[in-house]
């Protein structure tokens, strides 16, 4: 992923001003800064859920930002995992998962059954494929959100802030299902407040104040 030169403002108010960021194949970025100064914004720019005003963002050296780039395309390859789950409550898990890549992707719904199954082992909620969100836990939410965005075999994931709404008992299920896509070779951008997992997990830390990468370094050029 390349960004160049992004601008976004909201009316007068500029959120991010000539962000200039590479992400490589594989690579954990975590993006950090008190509240309100463009982590978000950052990441819904690159899904194309917001538009930018100037610059430019390449997914594999194709400009995802034209105007003629078709939105659901680019969104099949960069999962996107928000705060608060957004998770379809009329649906149960099993078909949360499989929604997309039956739906969009025309996987058949055998094959996206047994990938959705192999999925809810690997976030460790084997039982929960018939249930419906309500009945699930706040951190196993979570992990089904991140489980529906892996189920469209993206080649990068967005992260924004998945634990900051979740109590400290279930954090920990969620920070352990990052560590295994980690350790995977998953490609991922993190907006995060929590600083000691920023530091575990990142290959580089990107400091963000008024909509301005201001540093960006290894962890421990970071935070030491």
């Amino acid at each position: 992923l390349r960004i160049e030169h992004v601008y976004k403002a909201y009316n007068e108010h500029l959120v991010l001003q000539n962000v200039d960021l590479d992400v490589d194949a594989h690579e954990v970025i975590c993006l950090i800064g008190r509240s309100g100064c463009g982590k978000s914004t950052l990441l819904r720019c690159v899904n194309r859920l917001e538009e930018i005003q100037s610059g430019r963002i390449l997914l594999d050296d194709i400009d995802i930002t034209a105007p003629n780039v078709d939105r659901d395309k680019i969104r099949q390859q960069i999962g996107m995992v928000f705060q608060s789950f957004n998770l379809f409550p009329h649906k149960t898990v099993l078909e949360n998962i499989t929604m997309a890549p039956i739906h969009v992707q025309k996987v058949p719904k055998r094959q996206a059954r047994q990938e959705a199954e192999e999925l809810l082992n690997r976030i460790g909620l084997p039982d929960r494929a018939n249930e419906y969100p309500d009945r699930l836990s706040g951190g196993q939410q979570q992990r089904v959100a991140i489980a529906r965005a892996l189920a469209l075999k993206p080649k990068l994931i967005l992260l924004d802030e998945v634990t900051s709404s979740l109590d400290p008992e279930t954090i920990g299920g969620v920070m352990e299902l990052i560590r295994e896509l980690r350790s995977s070779g998953m490609t991922m951008m993190m907006a995060t407040h929590q600083m000691g997992f920023a530091r575990e997990i990142a290959d580089r830390v990107a400091f963000l104040d008024e909509g301005r990468i201001i540093e960006i370094g290894s962890p421990s050029q970071i935070f030491d």
